[in-house]
Order: C-alpha cells, then structure tokens, then sequence
C-alpha cells in the first residue's frame, strides 16, 4: 500500500526538473561520492518514477527496456531519440528532487549523433545518461543477437559523450553524468569488456557499466581491473549476473544497483490479477486496490486543489 512507507508527492505543476536548489547532475555527484552502495529502482513513466521518489529511495534510472515495454515494444532499437527524449522529460518534469539517469542507447547514431543525444537528453533535466557500445538497433543486455561496434568507435563515442556533458553545462558539477556501458563480455568475452571499460575510464565517463558478469568472481574483477570510477551492477531477475544484497555488492566495489525490471513486472503482475479478477467475479482482486481517497492523494489531486484555493478569486 502507499501509505505503508511512502509519502505523498508533492504538486508538480510548478515544479519542475531544475526548482531544486542544486541541479540533478549535482545532486547525483554528491550521492556518487557517499559511501556504499546505492539502490536504484527503474522506473519507465512519471507514475512509476513518482513511487520511487515517495518509497524514499535516493536515485532512479529510467530504463530503456521498461520503456519500450510502456510503448508495447521490445527492448529492440525501435524507439526513436525523439521519442526516448519525450519520455525522460515526462519522467524528470514528475520528480521532486531524486535524481534520474536516463538510457540513452546507443546514443542513436555515431559520435556525433551521441553528442546531440547527450545534450538533449541534459536539457530534459535528467542527472545522467547511459551510453553503450552495442550497434545499431541495440537489443537487452541479457538477451541473444547482441553486436558491439569496435574499440575506436566505442570509446569515440563515449569521448563525445562526455565533451557534450561539459559543453552543455555552466560548471563540472552541472554537467551530466555520463554513465559508460560494454556488452563486449557476451560478444568478446570479460578480458575485451575490461579493456573497453578502462579505455571508458581514460576517456572521461564518470560511472561504468560492465554488463552481465556471470559470476561473483567477474564482479570483483570489473571493480578491482576497472577502478577509479562508481561502478553499476544490473540486478536482472533470472538474468545472467548473480543478484547479490546491498552489502555484498558494496564489499566488492559497486556504487549503484539497479533493479531494471522489477516495476515493470509489478505493473503487468498486478493488472493481471485484477483482470481475472474481473473477467472471474466482476470485481478487481482486493489486494491491488488502492481506496479512492489515498489514490487521488498520490497522484496528486489534493496538492492541486490547495494550489486551487491560493488562487481563488472567491467566484
């Protein structure tokens, strides 16, 4: 229930990605630069983002999967910059003050193309973005047919991605996040990721994302051969890397870890039950039903209505 641990969001009409007193970027430096290792749900619209927010976690990260999924499409490729840019502001304009990173692909094209989605993508308010070297169209991480471009093209596009960062922004603080990813441990194996992920590391990213280790030991290896940098860890239920706590995952070096699916199969989960529910009884599974007050509290009728009040004209 939301009113098991969550509180309530605040209006969103007047508040937008930038009315915080320090800049998304800003505020996901200084969380990078606390001890331990962060938990990151994945949300995929402004609802989801929301619950994530008013759960009280500290960052979350709008992933392309669950993206995809919200517009009923696989994690393919198939969504436009254009569109994915349109979804990260709708995402960013519904949060209060918890940073966002924001999947940005491939980066839709070349380096330059790269540096275009870095800039749009930072002027959509989000804290960060996460650029990879997959090619075009890109698929899952944990999913068959993957390809990755070649080392000068990779680490290219990561260097443009990062000159957009500090171009785009008034100080270094300012400056988007830039998360770097390698598939290259499904296509080249986790010596050829490293290699990229160093090469990322000397290139200016300030997080790395090695995806799907399968192992304890290869996760200890990307912190301990890539260090220098915040590090990520996927938690993908049933996917390829083990799913470690908190406390293991810090022990070994990550920074962040993000739980790319799990809203997702919440949402589809819960709607299913109430469906046949329905379909069964003509009633919505009790369990998955919010009363009506607490659910036109949260998405955020009453805070309207005293926004209302300070401007009536008494007619």
């Amino acid at each position: 229930r939301l009113g098991q641990g969550c509180s309530l969001p605040l209006l969103r009409i007047a508040v937008g990605p930038h009315a915080a007193m320090s800049s998304a970027p800003a505020r996901l430096r200084s969380l990078l630069a606390r001890p331990g290792c962060h938990l990151m749900p994945c949300c995929f619209d402004p609802l989801s983002a929301r619950l994530v927010e008013a759960s009280g976690f500290p960052v979350t990260f709008a992933s392309g999967f669950s993206v995809a999924a919200a517009h009923g499409l696989p994690d393919t490729g198939l969504l436009s910059y254009g569109e994915m840019e349109h979804a990260m502001r709708r995402i960013t304009g519904s949060l209060k003050a918890v940073p966002c990173i924001g999947d940005g692909d491939t980066g839709y094209g070349n380096a330059v193309n790269a540096k275009r989605t870095v800039a749009g993508y930072a002027r959509a308010g989000l804290a960060g973005i996460m650029i990879e070297d997959q090619v075009s169209p890109k698929r899952c991480g944990h999913t068959q047919g993957k390809a990755v471009v070649d080392r000068a093209a990779a680490t290219a596009r990561v260097r443009a991605a990062v000159d957009a960062a500090r171009e785009t922004a008034g100080s270094a603080d300012d400056a988007i996040v830039v998360m770097a990813r390698t598939d290259a441990a499904a296509t080249h194996g986790l010596d050829e990721a490293l290699y990229r992920a160093q090469a990322f590391r000397d290139a200016g990213a300030d997080i790395l994302f090695v995806e799907a280790p399968r192992s304890v030991e290869e996760l200890r290896r990307v912190c301990s051969e890539a260090s220098g940098v915040p590090h990520m860890a996927n938690l993908l239920q049933g996917g390829l890397t083990p799913v470690l706590s908190q406390s293991e995952l810090a022990e070994l070096g990550f920074k962040l870890a993000a739980y790319p699916l799990d809203l997702l199969n919440a949402t589809i989960a819960a709607q299913r039950r109430t469906l046949e529910a329905l379909k069964a009884t003509g009633q919505p599974s009790p369990g998955d039903t919010l009363p009506f007050g607490e659910l036109t509290a949260f998405v955020g009728f009453d805070e309207y209505n005293a926004e209302a009040e300070r401007y009536s004209t008494g007619e």
